[in-house]
Order: C-alpha cells, then sequence, then structure tokens
C-alpha cells in the first residue's frame, strides 16, 4: 500500500503532451481533423503524441513542471534550466544539477529500487526486468553512467525524488462516464451547443482538496488494465473497506464496465514535478463510457483510500482540476462529441 499511496498523486499529473494537441485543435479552428473522427483509434492517437512529443521544443514549454521548484515535498531547489538548455541535444558544460532522493525512497521500501551504486543492483533498462516495467511507452531512452536519462530534457536535479524507480515510473488514469439524464431517464443537451452533457467520475484529493481523475501506480507485474479497474474500486467505491461480498458485487459490475470498448485518450511521457533527470512519469489515460448508465447505476459512489470525496460531474470547459487533468476530458468530450464549450461550439455552428 505504501507505493500505490505514494502513487495516487501521479494520476493527477500535467500532461504538457495533451496540452499540445489541444492547441493544435484550437489553430485548426471549427475543422474536424479526419483521423481524428469516427475512424478514430488508440493507435492513431498514440502514434500521434508520440510524434508530438518529439517535435515539441522547450521553447513551447512541454517541459516546464519538471523544473519547478522547491521540489514537492521539500525545500531542495533545482539548478535553474533556461527553455534553451532543457534538451540534451545542446551543449552544456556548467550544467550542475542537485542531488536528491526521497528519505521514503532510500528507506527501502518494496515499491522502490535500492540505489544504482549498490552492487547487487543491475537493472535491466529499456525492457522488463522480472515483474518490474522498464520499457518506456515513448521508446527508447539512454543511460548514461549507470543512470536512465530523462527523455525530454534537463530537470536541473538528479537522482529519483520521490519516485520510486529508475527511469519510467509507470500510472493509469481510469475516466468512467456516462451520459447527463433528466428524471425522466432522457439524455440532457447543452441549451447552447446543442450536444448532450457528458458526465464523469471525479474524486476530491485529500492533501491539496482539488478535484480530479481517480488514479494511481501500476504495481509491478500488474496490467495496466487491471491497474485502471483497481485503482478506480478503491478510490470511487472505496472497495478496501467493503466486506467479501460486497467486494464481490463491486467486481461483477467492475467487470462489466471494463470488459467493454474503450478509448486509450493518452499514453506516454508526463511533465510532473516530481521528475528529474534519472527518474519521470509516464501514464496511460482511459476513457469507459456507460453508454446506457445501467452498470453505473448499480454501483454507490464511495471516496476511499486517498479521496476524500467523490461524485459525477458535468464534463465542460468551466472546469477546474488539479494539474491538467482538464485536457484528458475535453479529449474524451470531443471523441464522445459531448458538449465542452457553449460559446465556441455555437460559433462552429453560425459559419
Amino acid at each position: 500500500m505504501a507505493g500505490r499511496s505514494l502513487g495516487k498523486a501521479v494520476a493527477a499529473v500535467s500532461v504538457s503532451v495533451a496540452l499540445a494537441w489541444v492547441a493544435v485543435r484550437a489553430a485548426a479552428g471549427c475543422r474536424r481533423i479526419p483521423a481524428y473522427r469516427d475512424s478514430f483509434s488508440s493507435c492513431w492517437i498514440h502514434h500521434n503524441y508520440n510524434n508530438m512529443s518529439k517535435s515539441i521544443s522547450a521553447k513551447n514549454n512541454f517541459h516546464k513542471k519538471a523544473r519547478t521548484s522547491p521540489y514537492p515535498g521539500s525545500k531542495v531547489q533545482r539548478s535553474k534550466v533556461p527553455d534553451d538548455k532543457v534538451g540534451w541535444l545542446v551543449e552544456w558544460q556548467d550544467y550542475n544539477p542537485v542531488e536528491y532522493t526521497a528519505v521514503s525512497v532510500l528507506a527501502g521500501p518494496e515499491w522502490a529500487d535500492p540505489q544504482i551504486s549498490e552492487t547487487n543492483f543491475s537493472p535491466k533498462f529499456n525492457e522488463k526486468d522480472g515483474h518490474v516495467e522498464r520499457k518506456s511507452q515513448n521508446g527508447l531512452y539512454e543511460v548514461q553512467n549507470g543512470r536512465p536519462r530523462n527523455p525530454v530534457g534537463r530537470t536541473g536535479l538528479v537522482g529519483r525524488g520521490l519516485l520510486g524507480r529508475w527511469g519510467p515510473n509507470h500510472a493509469a488514469d481510469p475516466i468512467i462516464t456516462r451520459w447527463k439524464k433528466d428524471s425522466s431517464g432522457n439524455k440532457i443537451t447543452h441549451p447552447v451547443s446543442g450536444k448532450r452533457i457528458l458526465q464523469f467520475v471525479a474524486i476530491k484529493r485529500k492533501d491539496c482538496g482539488e478535484w480530479a481523475i481517480p488514479g494511481g501506480m501500476v504495481d509491478p507485474g500488474e496490467k495496466i488494465s487491471a491497474a485502471l479497474k483497481r485503482e478506480f474500486g478503491e478510490e470511487a467505491l472505496n472497495s478496501l473497506q467493503k466486506s467479501s461480498a460486497e467486494k464481490k458485487k463491486i467486481e461483477e459490475q467492475l467487470h462489466r464496465l471494463f470488459s467493454q470498448d474503450h478509448l486509450v485518450i493518452y499514453k506516454g511521457y508526463v511533465d510532473d514535478p516530481r521528475n528529474t533527470d534519472n527518474a519521470w512519469m509516464e501514464t496511460e489515460a482511459v476513457n469507459y463510457h456507460d453508454e446506457t448508465g445501467e452498470v453505473m447505476d448499480n454501483l454507490t459512489l464511495e471516496a476511499g483510500d486517498d479521496a476524500g470525496k467523490v461524485k459525477w460531474v458535468d464534463i465542460s470547459d468551466q472546469l477546474e482540476l488539479y494539474a491538467s487533468h482538464s485536457q484528458f476530458i475535453k479529449l474524451v468530450a470531443e471523441k464522445r462529441n459531448a458538449h465542452w464549450n457553449a460559446e465556441s461550439e455555437a460559433d462552429c455552428q453560425g459559419l
């Protein structure tokens, strides 16, 4: 549980690649991008996100949160890294990053790697290392002096900070949605955009009080699909505190929901304030949609684990969510052809 608790915050990471995609959509105005319509596929969005992540430069602040100080949970100040010095291809002989790994990580919990210097530790980077996944969803990363190197660039800090693994630390973000309905069971449309209103399950984080997508770390040897279902059950249904009979009922309903077709909204590197030159966050955000509402109607939302509250939230551009979770939600609304922004959508209809 220690690893899961530490990793819960990862579910609320800020994804600059997603921000870049939203910018691409905005630049396209009201035009539809063909590959993003009904022919949309998770393979397409994964491929294009990866391409965008490679093309985005430091000038676009792709690597912004990973350079902020102080480092989370400490008073450690990173060495300042200017935008034009982020990329590893830029020569910077005077680069002198601060070394920092949290005491909680150095204590050697089961969810954390040993120090690179330990003689009995020989990690297999860029591959599956026993039960630990050390492959990156963005492709191969470099290893220099025995340490993996952040694929995006310099952060001003070496070591692992609060992250347990050298290299990629994998997380999972389940986005559960349904259509908003009136008391008669009819789907509600927005009076201006004319589009149906989508809702998603949001949790209120105990640590900062902000609303977010439920999610957390993927355990060693655990499949992403299993992690998505487990995290949702723990945080949005309080499954950890249920009786055996209640857990069985919850498991049956979640199996129905998580076994159906789904959308992989994003896979890859995340611009997170916990990232260092040698350890970074990666996530997979997946949308599971309950079209009829029958599955979720049989489940009672109840906050658990690291969640203080949980509820259904209407999706729109008025959402204020932790980090950049609203960008994930916007992508879901676009794919589901649901209401997002009344003003812009009304303008599009008038063209």
